[in-house]
């Protein structure tokens, strides 16, 4: 028989295992930053904030199929944005997010504009072009920034601790993540696969393309925003050289690496890429400080890796037990066929 319940609830079928492993990872999400130190818990946070701008970079180049080489400038606005507006402005923590959130829809619905027009290589030259701007211009105006020292981002006192910071973080990307799946399933979210698809094709059908490529950069910008300002008040201190092109390159890695179009792959590949200089640091004293310097190398070779042998990333490779774990059955691997051995067709006589 034919499954009739709703798809957003057919979770409930799930068997005993999957409910013990999905409790699980539930379970270490809820307990983990509640149990750990300060230093562990503001790793998280990182990871968990990564996580964000990963969907906020999914969206324009995952779903919409957008090229953005200049994503620390969203991001770095963002976090000046919130810095500036609860250190000098004595704003409260919500509406500086909110803020930083508005300034990087604006900031990108005018990179929008300007990107109409190209596509490819140009449009990733356009983005690169922006975010070296932002880096050599925004990011240098000191009453923004407040110059070489950078500006403060103090938290308020019921966010204080890391661990509080890194479970406002969890709640923050919950809530986008339930905003990305419900887009996904709109019209407008339809309309973005179909413009990475094909954009002559799109066009044809009388989409407005101007509409949604300006509306993807608006949503990615949103994102980004509030990605940065979450940045910002992890370390309590913006500096303008942390949001350089080696960042914005970061971003593109997770992205490519954990799967783009994927939203469970972007968070894995993101929160991945951010612990990484981490894991590395774990074996430094095995291997010494050249570890220390293999960050982007790590990062490039996965990322040449995803694009010649596996264009799904993480995503691709976790498809199966994903599938597994939403309740249905475990996808069976067929035998590969050996080289040079191709499956005889039945005869159906001459024509």
């Amino acid at each position: 028989m034919p499954n009739t319940m709703p798809r957003g609830l057919r979770w409930i079928q799930i068997n005993l295992p999957q409910k013990l492993i999905l409790g699980a990872i539930l379970a270490f999400f809820l307990i983990y930053p509640g149990v750990v130190k300060s230093l562990p818990a503001s790793r998280f946070s990182q990871a968990i904030i990564y996580a964000i701008i990963g969907l906020s970079v999914n969206i324009l180049m995952g779903y919409a199929g957008q090229v953005s080489l200049g994503h620390q400038a969203f991001v770095g606005i963002g976090a000046f944005t919130a810095a500036y507006m609860v250190t000098v402005k004595e704003l409260p923590f919500p509406l500086a997010v909110l803020i930083a959130a508005l300034v990087g829809a604006v900031t990108s619905a005018m990179l929008g504009l300007v990107a109409l027009r190209v596509q490819g290589l140009y449009l990733a030259l356009v983005t690169l072009a922006y975010g070296t701007l932002a880096e050599r211009s925004l990011f240098s105006i000191q009453a923004l920034t407040g110059g070489g020292s950078g500006q403060a981002a103090i938290r308020p006192g019921y966010i204080a601790s890391d661990g509080a910071y890194a479970y406002l973080c969890m709640f923050i990307l919950a809530a986008l993540l339930f905003v990305d799946w419900r887009m996904l399933r709109t019209k407008f979210g339809r309309a973005l696969i179909a413009l990475k698809n094909n954009e002559q094709v799109a066009a044809s059908f009388g989409m407005n393309l101007m509409f949604y490529k300006v509306g993807a950069f608006v949503i990615t910008g949103t994102i980004a925003g509030i990605g940065g300002a979450l940045l910002a008040f992890r370390t309590e201190q913006v500096v303008a050289p942390d949001f350089d092109f080696a960042l914005a390159l970061t971003f593109v890695i997770m992205v490519v690496v954990g799967g783009l179009g994927s939203r469970t792959g972007v968070v894995i590949g993101s929160m991945f890429v951010s612990y990484l200089p981490t894991i590395l640091d774990s074996v430094r004293p095995i291997f010494g400080d050249i570890v220390l310097s293999l960050n982007i190398a790590i990062g490039a070779a996965l990322l040449l890796l995803n694009i010649t042998r596996f264009p799904g990333g993480l995503a691709q490779q976790l498809h199966p037990l994903t599938e597994w774990l939403s309740g249905k059955p475990f996808p069976k691997h067929h035998k590969p066929t050996k080289p040079g051995r191709k499956k005889k067709k039945a005869s159906h006589g001459a024509a």
